[in-house]
């Protein structure tokens, strides 16, 4: 079971660093998804591609998972009122209801993964 559970882990990860990268290849992409009241403009894709990136990486490598979840959550539920609910309303909308539940599904499983895992026992706490 614990290796069905590191396979889970690690393809639940995968995903975020493909998506992460992503927005340093196709900057524009993600541009276009915007909505204006969102700083920064392509700096803030850049920065969400290196925090895709990083929490990909630290699911991979079981480390702060539980922060790494919880701030993945976050990340989730920011995508979701600012691109995906407004991205609804505009003309061009085909797949804006498959990002916003792609991203609930995510964010569901992240807030999963944080509430139930179980750091590893250094041999200091183990008793």
């Amino acid at each position: 079971m614990k290796s069905l559970a590191i396979l889970g882990r690690v393809l639940f990860a995968i995903p975020f660093g493909i998506i992460g990268l992503n927005h340093f290849f196709m900057t524009d992409v993600f541009l276009g998804m915007m909505t204006s009241f969102i700083p920064g403009g392509a700096y803030t894709i850049l920065l969400t591609g290196v925090l895709l990136i990083l929490a990909s990486i630290s699911i991979m490598i079981n480390k702060y998972i539980k922060l790494t979840c919880f701030g993945l959550a976050a990340l989730l539920f920011i995508f979701i009122v600012t691109i995906h609910i407004p991205g609804l309303f505009t003309p061009n909308s085909k797949l804006a209801l498959v990002e916003l539940l792609k991203d609930m599904a995510l964010m569901g499983g992240a807030i999963m993964i944080a509430v139930h895992f179980d750091s590893p026992k250094t041999e200091s706490t183990k008793e």
